[in-house]
C-alpha cells in the first residue's frame, strides 16, 4: 500500500497548494499555449520525441479521465513523452495519454504528430476544450519524476532524487474524446529569459 501511494500525487486546483518557488509558479500558471511561451524565450525551439506507444494508464490518471477501474484498477492509452528543448537546451518533460476508445475522429493528428508540438495542435483547433489546470509537486518515486531525470541523464544532465518537480495537467476533450496532459517543469526553465527583439 506505501509503496503504492509513493506512485501517485496530490493534484490541487490552486498553484499555491504547491509552494512552488516563485521562478516556477509563473511558468505553471500560464495561459495560452506553453509551446509559444516557450518560442519567446529562446531562440530555436525543439520537441524531442522520447515515446509514443500503448501503455498503462498511472495511477493518477484513470479517474481524472474518467476510465473504470479493471484488473489493478488502471486502463490502457495510448502515451506520447516529449521533452520541450530551448536552445537544446531540455526544459519541460511533456507526457500526454489519450484513453484506447479514442478514435481517430477524436484525435485526428495525435498519432502523426512527429517532431510538431502537441500544444500547438490544441490551441489552434476551435472543437478543443481546455479543462482547468491542476498542480502538483512530483516526489523522486512518482513515475513522471523518475522518466523526467532518466531523459535528463541521457543528455548527461544529473537531478537529485531528492529534488522535488513541479508539474501541472490539464484534461482537454474534443467530440467524445479525452485527452490528459501533463508538464513537468525542469530546473532549467527557471534560467529562461524572454528574448528582447530588436527595435532599431
Amino acid at each position: 500500500m506505501r509503496e503504492r501511494s509513493l506512485r501517485r500525487a496530490n493534484w490541487y486546483r490552486h498553484v499555491l497548494a504547491v509552494n512552488a518557488p516563485v521562478a516556477l509558479a509563473c511558468w505553471l500558471t500560464s495561459g495560452g499555449s506553453l509551446t509559444a511561451r516557450l518560442k519567446a524565450h529562446a531562440g530555436t525551439f525543439r520537441v524531442q520525441v522520447l515515446r509514443q506507444r500503448p501503455a498503462q494508464c498511472l495511477a493518477d490518471e484513470s479517474g481524472a479521465l474518467g476510465l473504470p477501474r479493471i484488473g489493478n484498477g488502471r486502463g490502457r492509452c495510448w502515451e506520447r513523452e516529449v521533452l520541450l528543448r530551448c536552445d537544446n537546451t531540455p526544459v519541460v518533460f511533456a507526457h500526454t495519454v489519450v484513453p484506447m476508445s479514442a478514435d481517430a475522429a477524436d484525435w485526428p493528428l495525435f498519432s502523426a504528430l512527429g517532431e510538431r508540438s502537441l500544444g500547438t495542435t490544441l490551441f489552434g483547433d476551435p472543437m478543443v476544450a481546455r479543462g482547468p489546470l491542476e498542480y502538483a509537486r512530483l516526489r523522486g518515486s512518482h513515475p513522471l519524476a523518475r522518466r523526467a531525470r532518466a531523459a535528463l541523464a541521457g543528455q548527461g544532465i544529473a537531478v537529485p532524487d531528492e529534488l522535488l518537480l513541479y508539474a501541472r495537467r490539464c484534461l482537454y476533450r474534443r467530440r467524445q474524446g479525452t485527452l490528459l496532459v501533463t508538464e513537468v517543469f525542469l530546473p532549467q526553465v527557471a534560467a529562461l529569459v524572454p528574448k528582447t527583439s530588436n527595435t532599431r
